[in-house]
């Protein structure tokens, strides 16, 4: 089953964010089986301000597992995150 992660950042850190990248890449590589899609939202001037992840796993307490684990939720990187069933509709396959 497919779930949405959406992540927002903590406003005004994104030196956090930064210094915490390198070890939410290394946790992202070892789940990138199960990753549809994956990449930072973005502010008007381009700098990251949160994260999307569309992942595959078996129920939703795996998913909120997932991104309680994530090296970035841990840190404090995140104002909030959500966890949400997702259908894919398109593109059809």
């Amino acid at each position: 089953m497919h779930f949405v992660i959406a992540c927002i950042d903590k406003p005004g850190q994104p030196e956090l964010r930064q210094v915490n990248r390198p070890d939410h890449l290394d946790y992202l590589n070892g789940h990138a089986d199960q990753i549809v899609a994956a990449g930072p939202t973005l502010g008007d001037d381009g700098a990251p301000n949160g994260s999307v992840l569309v992942m595959e796993f078996d129920d939703l307490a795996e998913a909120e597992a997932f991104a309680a684990g994530d090296p970035y939720a841990k840190a404090g990187v995140f104002d909030s995150v959500s966890v949400k069933p997702w259908k894919k509709v398109y593109p059809k396959e």
